[in-house]
């Protein structure tokens, strides 16, 4: 039988505001809602940011707390996954969620362009960063704008600055930063079989590549992120009404590829994570 593929839903990200989508969540209540919504129609991770209620970006542990609380609450075993990205804050206020002890955190592991600034991920505050995962137990999911991040990570995984089986997240799409390219891709995965044998990895596509990156990740026996954080719309005509919108349309590329979608519990063990 194909192996379950896991969703990622990646509810909410520091750029789109509601003015580019209404169904954007913003409040915390309103992404608990979301992500519940999500949850129900089949995504297994949350990959959540924050935000005030203006709509601006925050690192705000106060508000990761209260998320974490509310999706442990209404939406049973899934996967808390925080991001630790650069735009909601700076140095070691990115990691300030950790202590919380989520069961992941994304984790940059080098610099890129991003479409109006570069994306800094120093050695000394990715490697901060890292020890912060292991201290918290906290499993970080390695995003990869680039080759060179997946090598990097290699050399930190060999160092034990990665503990456990890596999960490698492949970013494809981000203006300035690597484009969608299937032989790229498939090197990508070609890549992490050789220097992680057996780790599962995931794939991301950003705005209308979102689709793309969806069917390719499902067909190559991979996992999939989707959610309005990447990709706002359903298509040039229409916008997304929700996060568990862009959900369904994984489901049915998993459908079409007769890749069952995997429950939490499913997930948490193709991961290594701890029970929930």
């Amino acid at each position: 039988m194909p192996a379950p593929c896991i969703i990622c839903v990646a509810i909410t990200g520091s750029v789109p505001q509601k003015s580019d989508n209404p169904a954007v969540p913003i409040t915390l209540a309103e992404q608990v809602e979301s992500t519940h919504a999500a949850f129900e129609a089949g995504a297994s991770i949350c990959h959540a940011h924050v935000r005030n209620d203006d709509g601006s970006t925050t690192s705000d542990p106060e508000k990761f707390a209260l998320l974490k609380e509310g999706v442990e609450k209404h939406c049973p075993g899934m996967i808390m996954q925080m991001s630790t990205g650069g735009r909601s804050g700076a140095g070691k206020m990115r990691g300030g969620m950790l202590p919380l002890r989520p069961d992941m955190a994304s984790l940059s592991v080098g610099s890129n362009n991003f479409p109006t600034r570069v994306y800094e991920n120093p050695p000394d505050l990715v490697d901060w960063l890292a020890a912060e995962m292991i201290t918290h137990d906290v499993k970080p999911e390695i995003e990869a704008f680039d080759l060179s991040h997946i090598f990097r990570a290699a050399e930190m995984h060999e160092k034990g600055q990665i503990k456990d089986t890596p999960y490698v997240q492949f970013v494809m799409g981000v203006k300035n930063a690597m484009p969608v390219d299937r032989r790229v891709f498939d090197f990508y995965i070609e890549t992490v079989e050789r220097l992680f044998p057996d780790a599962p990895w995931c794939a991301a596509g950003i705005g209308a590549n979102q689709i793309v990156l969806n069917e390719w990740a499902v067909a190559a026996g991979g996992h999939a992120r989707t959610g309005l954080e990447d990709n706002v719309r359903l298509d040039k005509q229409r916008l997304a009404p929700s996060n568990a919108a862009l959900v369904a349309r994984v489901v049915d590329i998993c459908a079409r590829h007769d890749r069952p979608v995997a429950s939490p519990a499913q997930a948490r063990a193709i991961l290594g994570l701890r029970a929930a």
